[in-house]
């Protein structure tokens, strides 16, 4: 799926929540997504929360396989591991590089760096993988 088509995925899979992220580029088994800054994703002390952060990922991880696999929307998380590293920048976009490091017929790895906007140290670092349903 190109950077389109996969917009408008997003859009009418998920809704509730096509709003908060922008997909800046695609690559073959890689992406980079954005989530739009927004008050709602910030915790006590102005940062952006751990939830905020793990959607930004999980969405990002998602994305990088629909793109390589096409629209199966039934494709789900099986596991992640986050590690938070450092407070994101205030009032600015995270910029979540992904790439899949194994993309099989039932599983797909990728991992993930989150950047504040601007900035060139991670914030968070993730590890994700997917549960691909099988071909009917």
């Amino acid at each position: 799926m190109d950077q389109e088509a996969l917009s408008q995925f997003l859009i009418s899979e998920f809704p509730q929540v096509a709003h908060m992220f922008a997909i800046d580029a695609l690559a073959p088994m890689a992406a980079t997504v954005r989530l739009l800054n927004d008050e709602r994703h910030l915790r006590p002390g102005g940062t952006v929360s751990g939830p905020a952060m793990f959607a930004l990922a999980d969405v990002a991880v998602y994305l990088a396989i629909m793109a390589m696999i096409g629209p199966k929307a039934l494709s789900v998380t099986t596991n992640c591991s986050i590690d938070f590293m450092r407070k994101p920048a205030a009032g600015v976009d995270l910029i979540c590089h992904t790439r899949l490091l194994k993309l099989g017929r039932v599983l797909a790895v990728g991992e993930c760096l989150i950047y504040s906007e601007g900035h060139d140290t991670p914030v968070a670092r993730a590890a994700l993988t997917y549960s691909i349903p099988p071909a009917p």
